[in-house]
């Protein structure tokens, strides 16, 4: 029978015991071990059959067992050591307190998904678990964050294949009382709540669960609740489900319903408010509307509410592909704002330029809200360098006249919370060399460039730490590849053959990610006859573990999921490669450690980052990986492999594949192989395990969490409190006045006459020339621009690169039709061919690019032909 109602029973605990509920509410745990140790010695057995989740735990352990051990002193002092270390750790200061007083007193951090720890399912994959890496860094550093995202009633689907190896999807109901979650209630015990306005007069309203991530406070919006119709209940049923509509409403929700939150926590709680507002990836870009529409509620004209915004905004974009941003008819949106839906004193026709997309190629009838991501932020970034590159190219048309390289979008490179990803024998291994405490804070605080007490770890040690990792994976996969072959029908019976799959001697290689057709979670069996010769060889032989979910409505992705677990069925390489159903944090948690190979093949550049090779590196695997995301940025021979690319504008789609599969293969059989079975004098692999080594020491420091944080406070958050403070009510109708202003009279800006000391174009290394520009400024003044000489090295087609900026400065006084004489040096530095121009640009002291308007002023067509000039 099935029930008609459902209740959360909580257990009492005695009151020696209290302290385990603080412990299991705070997700500290998920990276804390000795916390966890402490949860698995209240039940062993509970504690595995939970999934190590400790408040499931505690809901199913008997009143008998907690007597017990309310009675234990042994599990008291425990207990009381491990609760105390949890508050000092809450309330003592840690590297941001050590910083200057300039620090913001807050910042928001919004993004749709976080992956925290699989008790708490709320996310699909790399944005999800960045995010989740992004605020355990942030506690570890003691960063003022608050996160603000979306709780999913189903969150991201659960996976297992059919008997012919096609992706099932189910979506288990998630009970919020039965998660790691508290409700944020209202000083009469009513649960707080934010509503956002619907065309016709309806609501749409969500509570606001608080998941506690070390001493980062994380809201989790909720549309399930009883005063919603229907429809407005299931606005967060599931991660990236539904139509335009649903996913508009959902980012809503995030963005908007996100700000109130905030607002509402801090109202409540005391917490500092935000001066900086992050936003990762466009889907809360919504939130700079409700920002503004606060300002302009406290007297402030939109567009100066749209600069004192701008000021305190990051925006972070994943995606190096257009496809990858979410974009909505802009019919759509206009019927969700304005006078009869959501902020109706704001014009919605202020709202939909924010989003259109107005440059050359756009499409004006969508709303792009990456566009709009950029546009309310004054500060912006890439997740690594080259996708930084990648970004400034596929965003240039909002910066016209700009060359790619000015477009102002920086990067700051992902990284991976090493408490989280890195197996605890790895740590132990390292707490013997140098200590506990420094072992915590070289993965947490980071800082240093190198790992130096690596090197002094004997080779036997790291050998036998990487074969018992192999070995636990070995037993894991076993585990749930039976586990995955009973869902798809098998009887008992037929699987004793899976107690021979994988071997802990065999050189092992992982592959697990979501599989969009650019990831190219088939390129391996492109010829499945070499990859056999791979998997079998009789003396070094390799196996490898896949994983990997489709998106429930990508039918290819699901297709090259069959195709590689038809493969994996196969009677004669089945015990050599598996397919694992159902990839999430608990699997990766194993996997990571368990290969001695990741392999990442991305169509070079469509991977922003990708951080799972990251968190492989830290536990010794050694990365072979096509140039992509940050192995572009980092990869050496010392620590991995590079797969060449055949990434040339006429490269068949099929005849690249075929290229970049026959690359891996001859890097598997010719220098990966070789490399581990090879014996030096000792009986070890030494040069496999220098390259461990070396991953280890000189990787390991990069790919932190812990260093990405601290970028993003130095170089992003600290920039952008200190323009939001500069940014008083004043001060952002001067700029907004400012720039309006610039707009009106850019069209008179022009540049009029260049001229050099130079008499012939032929000069020597080291020359410095006298310049002379004379500029036309209209209604503007010296004090509204920059005159600048920009000069470099020329290819064929006279173009610029590496380009030297020098200001010109004005000489006399105006003439009396607004025209300037600028002068300056323009130095000849290097050698070669060399060229340079001039242009004019706004200048204001509160903007944070030069290039933010998107104006420049060049010399015209006549001017540059009759100029000339060619150094060589």
């Amino acid at each position: 029978m099935k029930a008609i109602r459902r209740f959360t029973v909580r257990p009492v605990l005695p009151d020696p015991l209290r302290q385990l509920s603080d412990l299991a509410r705070n997700l500290r745990w998920s990276w804390h071990a000795e916390t966890r140790d402490l949860f698995q010695s209240v039940d062993p057995e509970r504690w595995a059959a939970s999934g190590g989740d400790p408040v499931r735990l505690l809901g199913g352990v008997p009143p008998a067992r907690l007597a017990e051990l309310a009675g234990d002193r042994r599990f008291l002092r425990r207990l009381a050591a491990v609760a105390g270390d949890l508050n000092d750790y809450m309330t003592g200061d840690r590297w941001y307190q050590s910083q200057p007083d300039e620090l913001p007193a807050a910042i928001a951090y919004f993004s749709p998904e976080f992956g925290i720890t699989a008790a708490l399912p709320q996310y699909s994959g790399g944005l999800g678990i960045l995010a989740g890496d992004h605020l355990k860094a942030a506690s570890d550093l003691g960063v003022p964050l608050i996160g603000v995202g979306l709780l999913y009633r189903h969150g991201y689907f659960r996976q297992t294949l059919s008997r012919d190896g096609w992706q099932q999807e189910h979506y288990p109901v998630l009970d919020p009382n039965e998660l790691p979650l508290v409700l944020l209630e209202e000083p009469d015990g009513t649960p707080a709540q934010v509503a956002l306005a619907l065309p016709g007069g309806k609501q749409l309203r969500a509570r606001i669960w608080q998941a506690q991530v070390g001493r980062v406070p994380l809201l989790l919006l909720d549309s399930d609740v009883e005063e919603n119709d229907l429809g407005e209940r299931g606005v967060t049923d599931r991660l990236y489900g539904g139509g335009s509509e649903h996913r508009l409403l959902q980012e809503m929700l995030l963005g908007i319903g996100g700000v109130r939150a905030v607002r509402t926590y801090c109202r409540l709680t005391g917490h500092p408010g935000p001066e900086v507002f992050h936003t990762n990836e466009g889907h809360a870009g919504f939130l700079g509307l409700e920002r503004i529409a606060e300002l302009c509620a406290d007297g402030l004209d939109f567009d100066s509410a749209l600069e004192a915004v701008r000021a305190g905004t990051v925006f972070t974009t994943h995606t190096p592909v257009p496809a990858g941003i979410d974009r909505f008819d802009r019919e759509l949106v206009a019927r969700h704002f304005g006078p009869d839906a959501e902020l109706p004193r704001i014009d919605v026709g202020r709202v939909l330029r924010l989003g259109m997309e107005t440059y050359p190629g756009g499409e004006p009838n969508l709303f792009n809200m990456a566009v709009m991501g950029l546009r309310l932020a004054q500060r912006a970034n890439g997740v690594s360098l080259l996708h930084g590159n990648v970004s400034r190219e596929m965003f240039s048309g909002l910066w016209p006249g700009f060359d790619a390289d000015e477009v102002p979008i920086t990067s700051v490179t992902n990284g991976v919370h090493a408490p989280t990803w890195v197996a605890p024998e790895v740590f132990r291994l390292g707490a013997r060399q140098i200590g506990v405490q420094r072992a915590e804070d070289a993965l947490t605080v980071g800082g240093s460039d190198r790992w130096d007490a690596v090197a002094d770890i004997p080779d036997q040690e790291i050998w036998d730490l990487r074969r018992g990792l192999r070995e636990q994976l070995v037993t894991e996969v076993r585990e749930r590849l039976r586990a995955s072959w009973r869902q798809r029908g098998a009887a008992t019976a037929e699987l004793g053959w899976i107690d021979g799959v994988l071997d802990p001697d065999v050189l092992t290689i992982g592959f697990a990610r979501r599989v969009p057709s650019y990831k190219r979670l088939t390129l391996m069996l492109r010829d499945r006859d070499r990859l056999m010769d791979l998997l079998l060889h009789p003396e070094r032989p390799v196996q490898i573990v896949v994983a990997g979910k489709a998106h429930p409505a990508d039918d290819g992705g699901k297709r090259l999921v069959q195709e590689l677990v038809r493969f994996t069925d196969d009677p004669r390489v089945r015990h050599r490669i598996v397919f694992l159903p159902d990839y999430g944090m608990a699997m990766a948690q194993k996997l990571y450690p368990g290969c001695d190979i990741w392999l990442n093949n991305p169509l070079r550049p469509l991977e922003a980052c990708g951080t799972s090779g990251m968190k492989a590196a830290l536990n010794g695997c050694l990365n072979l990986s096509v140039l992509d995301g940050w192995w572009d940025e980092w990869f050496q021979p010392d620590f991995g492999w590079a797969i060449p690319t055949a990434d040339g504008v006429g490269t068949d789609p099929d005849h690249r594949d075929d290229i970049e599969a026959a690359a891996l293969y001859d890097l598997l059989e010719q220098r990966v192989t070789p490399r581990f079975y090879e014996r030096g004098r000792s009986g070890l692999p030494d040069r496999w395990i220098e390259m461990v080594r070396r991953t280890l020491s000189l990787l390991g420091p990069k790919v932190l969490a812990g260093r990405m944080v601290r970028e993003y406070v130095e170089r992003l958050y600290t920039p952008a409190a200190l323009a939001h403070r500069s940014m008083d009510p004043d001060a952002a109708r001067d700029l907004a006045e400012w720039k309006e202003r610039v707009r009106a009279a850019w069209p008179g800006v022009t540049v009029d006459h260049v001229e050099t000391s130079a008499s012939q174009a032929l000069a020597e290394l080291g020359t410095t020339l006298g310049l002379r520009v004379r500029v036309g400024l209209g209604d503007l003044g010296p004090d509204d621009v920059d005159v600048q000489v920009v000069s470099g090295r020329v290819d064929e087609e006279d173009r610029i690169g590496d380009a030297t900026v020098v200001p010109l400065k004005p000489v006399g006084s105006p003439a009396g039709d607004g025209r300037w004489v600028y002068e300056g040096p323009l130095s000849l530095d290097r050698t070669g061919p060399f060229g340079y121009t001039v242009r004019i640009l706004p200048a204001h002291r509160l903007l944070a690019s030069s290039a933010e308007l998107g104006l420049m002023a060049g010399p015209s067509e006549e001017l540059v032909e009759a100029a000339g000039l060619l150094m060589r």
